[in-house]
């Protein structure tokens, strides 16, 4: 495989097709994992490390979070920092939420109000955070499962300034996308058309379902990929061009030949916007 050649679309890499993943020659293909399970060493690196030798990595973590009321964990960046170095990522990201509070981890992604003091917040944790890893990072757009208050910037405008302060790049979540404007009321094709296409250096695209009263939808990355999401999906990349895109899958597992169906139908979105080989 030629390492060298654009990103195409990838799949979150799991234990159960490790073995598949490795032999995949699939052109542009690469594979997003969480660091947080392979920043403890053992054998679970050993694989990752081989993995690396073969295929381009992403780094999608869940712990860092940005928007706590307190600087991102010194010692976590410091074992994010030294698994950067070993695997050498093509893509590193993380969430914009938060899930420490005083010392307490909250197994959940929550969310903030988009206050000033927020922003304030925010850029310098992502400044110190690409300050330790030596790099970049990607930010992705969060879900939304109710109204919160206090806001004084649109999620556009605070993920653009974002950027504009921190130099970073953005994750554009497209499944985020349509669950928060279903539940928030909001029209997700809007949403897309704003976001700022210069920004976006990698794209996720997954499945989602309904909470038990059926009023929610929850960003479960348990089903296959619903087809409102790929018809955004088309009119975000006729848009901007090919960005690298991941499909996600974290439950219900299918069989590693059901992902690379789902990879298919992306990547052929990618090519046939016309600046992939």
């Amino acid at each position: 495989m030629n390492r060298n050649l654009p990103l195409g679309a990838g799949v979150g890499l799991k234990a159960e097709h490790y073995a598949q993943a490795l032999a995949c020659n699939a052109e542009g293909l690469w594979y997003e994992v969480h660091p947080e399970n392979y920043m403890v060493g053992g054998p679970r690196l050993a694989w990752l490390q081989r993995m690396a030798e073969r295929h381009p990595l992403s780094l999608h973590g869940v712990a860092l979070s940005l928007a706590a009321d307190a600087e991102p964990d010194a010692a976590h960046l410091r074992r994010l920092r030294t698994l950067i170095d070993q695997v050498k990522p093509a893509l590193v990201s993380e969430h914009l939420a938060w899930s420490t509070w005083r010392g307490q981890y909250h197994p959940d992604l929550l969310p903030f109000p988009r206050s000033r003091e927020a922003l304030t917040r925010i850029s310098d944790n992502i400044l110190r955070t690409q300050e330790a890893l030596g790099r970049s990072i990607a930010l992705e757009n969060p879900s939304h499962y109710l109204q919160v208050q206090g806001h004084d910037w649109d999620e556009i405008d605070f993920l653009d300034e974002l950027v504009r302060r921190t130099g970073c790049t953005l994750l554009l979540d497209v499944n985020n996308v349509h669950v928060s404007a279903h539940n928030l009321g909001f029209d997700a094709a809007a949403y897309l058309d704003r976001f700022p296409a210069q920004a976006i250096s990698e794209v996720h695209l997954a499945g989602h379902s309904h909470d038990t009263q059926g009023a929610l939808l929850i960003d479960s990355h348990d089903a296959a990929i619903a087809e409102p999401v790929w018809a955004l999906f088309r009119r975000l990349i006729a848009r901007i061009g090919p960005r690298p895109t991941l499909i996600e899958r974290d439950g219900n597992l299918p069989a590693f030949d059901d992902l690379l169906g789902e990879r298919g139908i992306a990547q052929t979105t990618l090519t046939s916007s016309g600046a992939l080989p």
